[in-house]
């Protein structure tokens, strides 16, 4: 079978591997789609276990199951998760299921950015969950990111009618407006330094946006009726992006840190100043069993539509070409899709 075998973002090359034999309780899915994630292009995360095969926003169908498996048959339409966690150690039973161990040693086989993936018996227990039938295989490789996002989104909690700072307009800063707006946020403020991810926000209904540069924090608030905002969603690891959401939030409110900073990085931290406004720090990552599912259930009921946010589709020859898109974060791009059967 055709995969793209990552050896960093200029180098993605086409190959041939065998076709994975699955075991009794495993299962053979033909991938129909895949997104290409922010986190694939980070190098500095991804070069020390190159080469190898990326992609874990999938959508595809059920091709082949082990002679142990009942509960799923060739054909079955399906969204699998590429780390599961064990549901069982403390962290799981906790509500920390990203922090599982379980869940950072699992995968498929090898990645979605191939004509079929091997899904291990862990994975088939806890992590593959049908599509509707009315889900488009375009809106489901949007579960694990808004899986994400809900989660983020549901550890700062969620309040009616508060003022919400986004500050980055990549696919996770989109979702988290879209997301903002499904819950009913009074007004919604983004921030970027790319115009057109910007106006593309603006578009999207965000309410403010404003491109970084001088006073930014002073611009914001003015535009905000001279108040903070209660919630601030940060979608960059910049550290200018982290100081600004340490000026702009308000007195009893929430920073969610959505996004990593380059690996060994310290930022400075006005402690004083965030402990006496009592401020709320938290920060989330991955999804669990249960934001997959409420994600699912947010695009399938079409509380938060996701199509508008797909600029490009292409076969999995043109896979280089994608990952080119996403790591240049142009104008003209935002989710990318690959399809490994084209």
């Amino acid at each position: 079978m055709r995969v793209a075998m990552y050896y960093n973002n200029r180098d993605v090359r086409i190959e041939e591997m065998p076709m994975p034999e699955i075991g009794p309780r495993e299962i053979l899915v033909k991938v129909w789609e895949s997104g290409i994630c922010g986190s694939d292009v980070l190098e500095w995360y991804r070069l020390a276990k190159a080469p190898l095969v990326l992609g874990h926003e999938i959508a595809g169908e059920i091709a082949r199951v082990g002679n142990e498996v009942h509960a799923w048959k060739p054909g079955d339409r399906v969204f699998v998760s590429h780390h599961v966690p064990c549901n069982m150690c403390r962290y799981c039973l906790e509500g920390h299921e990203s922090c599982c161990d379980t869940l950072a040693a699992t995968n498929f086989d090898p990645g979605g950015f191939s004509e079929y993936i091997r899904v291990p018996e862990i994975n088939v227990r806890n992590g593959v969950y049908a599509l509707p039938d009315d889900m488009s295989y375009d809106q489901a490789v949007f579960i694990e990111p808004l899986a994400c996002v809900y989660r983020g989104q549901q550890f700062v909690g969620w309040q009616p009618a508060r003022r919400v700072l986004i500050i980055g307009c990549g696919i996770a800063g989109l979702l988290h407006l879209l997301l903002a707006r499904s819950v009913g946020a009074s007004k919604i403020a983004v921030v970027d330094v790319n115009e057109g991810r910007l106006q593309r926000a603006v578009g999207l209904g965000a309410d403010i946006g404003e491109f970084a540069g001088d006073d930014l924090a002073l611009r914001l608030k003015s535009r905000n009726d001279n108040q903070l905002f209660q919630l601030v969603l940060v979608c960059t690891g910049a550290e200018s992006a982290i100081q600004l959401a340490f000026s702009s939030v308000d007195r009893g409110g929430a920073i969610l840190f959505f996004a990593p900073t380059d690996p060994g990085k310290t930022i400075p931290f006005p402690f004083n100043e965030l402990w006496r406004k009592e401020v709320t720090i938290t920060s989330s990552y991955a999804g669990s069993p249960r934001d997959i599912v409420q994600a699912m259930e947010l695009i399938r009921s079409g509380a938060v539509d996701v199509l508008p946010l797909i600029t490009h589709r292409l076969p999995l020859a043109a896979t280089q070409e994608g990952f080119r898109l996403v790591a240049e974060a142009g104008n003209d791009s935002m989710k990318v899709i690959i399809e490994p059967q084209l």
